[in-house]
């Protein structure tokens, strides 16, 4: 797979980037540090009145002040694969017996390509990493548990913000990197699991050497 071919040059890609491997949602970084993300829906504030705009203010420092630990945000713009909607927009096109639907189907077809000749399609997500920098020879198990307190807490402060926080999976992490590095490659060849499980197998080889 391109993602995990060996670079050319001295200096490793993974090395580059600062990933020692990924396991049960946890990113492992050099140094004992590690990190948990997650994405987080949006929240229109400019569409709110006054008075709730100075009560979110209110919350959303109070839920800061709550957290006790340092945070990155993160918005990430991505442009939409459009091939694969209008793949899948063509079949159900195709397999459509009811003449009106089928010009309503075939309207909106040429609409969206036409639409995509002269404009990007892009879609954008809010992301929120959670660190933790652990002492040496700290136990897995204690970095989880430790993340996983401060993930309670800043998903429950985001709650109360409306907000709805989602914790990303082994393979959503390294596919946003993945996305970030290779983002042309990202769109033709998906991550899978076999990729993740090859990644961290050679993770661990590193470590027992």
């Amino acid at each position: 797979m391109y993602l995990l071919q060996k670079s050319k040059n001295k200096t490793s890609s993974r090395r580059q980037i600062d990933i020692n491997g990924v396991k049960d949602g946890v990113l492992m970084l050099p140094g004992n540090k590690y990190r948990m993300v997650l994405q987080v829906s949006s929240l229109n504030f400019e569409l709110k009145s006054e008075e709730e705009q100075d009560v979110l203010i209110d919350t959303y420092e109070s839920f800061l002040n709550s957290v006790g630990s340092p945070l990155q945000i993160l918005i990430r713009t991505r442009e939409i694969d459009m091939d694969k909607y209008l793949s899948e927009l063509g079949e159900h096109l195709s397999n459509e017996t009811e003449a009106i639907y089928k010009t309503q189907l075939q309207n909106y077809d040429e609409f969206i390509r036409s639409l995509i000749t002269t404009n990007k399609i892009l879609t954008r997500h809010f992301y929120v990493i959670v660190p933790y920098n652990a002492p040496p020879r700290t136990d897995f198990e204690l970095v989880q548990e430790q993340l996983n307190l401060t993930v309670d807490i800043v998903s429950k402060g985001l709650g109360r913000l409306g907000m709805h926080a989602k914790e990303l999976t082994s393979l959503e992490v390294l596919d946003l990197f993945y996305s970030f590095y290779s983002p042309e490659q990202a769109k033709i060849q998906p991550l899978t699991e076999q990729a993740l499980q090859l990644l961290h197998t050679s993770y661990m080889q590193q470590e027992a050497i």
